[in-house]
């Protein structure tokens, strides 16, 4: 699986293809101390339950949406994952009232494997792309 401490490419992909296979909903592919990074704000989700929260927050409270994969790029334990961010704006987010409007936002992740789970979540997400479209 490892190569000198790094996960080969081969083994990184089966890890990410099956955390984004389980759609947000099994957290077991993460490390007990993994964190996610949203890089826009600095927040930090820390934990498995942590980012299980986040990611409950973004995908069902704040929207109700999901992440079309557009590209996944695959490395020696890290993996690029660009995607769109489709859905309706039902919950506050960003200082912005639920406005029931679609979003198409922008959104690219990376994620660092090691040692067969993810270790951390990098998440650029388009807040100005959002805003304009719930603008107004």
């Amino acid at each position: 699986m490892t190569d000198g401490g790094r996960m080969s490419a081969e083994a990184t992909r089966e890890v990410v293809q099956r955390y984004l296979d389980a759609d947000h909903g099994d957290v077991s592919m993460l490390s007990p101390d993994v964190v996610f990074r949203v890089m826009a704000t600095g927040q930090e989700h820390r934990g498995p339950d942590g980012v299980q929260a986040m990611l409950d927050f973004f995908y069902h409270q704040a929207f109700d949406a999901t992440a079309r994969a557009r590209h996944l790029v695959i490395g020696e334990g890290v993996a690029v994952l660009e995607a769109e961010f489709v859905g309706r704006h039902i919950g506050e987010f960003a200082g912005v009232e639920a406005t029931g409007k679609s979003v198409h936002v922008p959104l690219v992740v990376v994620y660092d494997i090691d040692d067969g789970v993810l270790v951390e979540g990098r998440i650029y997400f388009e807040i100005p792309a959002f805003l304009a479209q719930v603008s107004g």
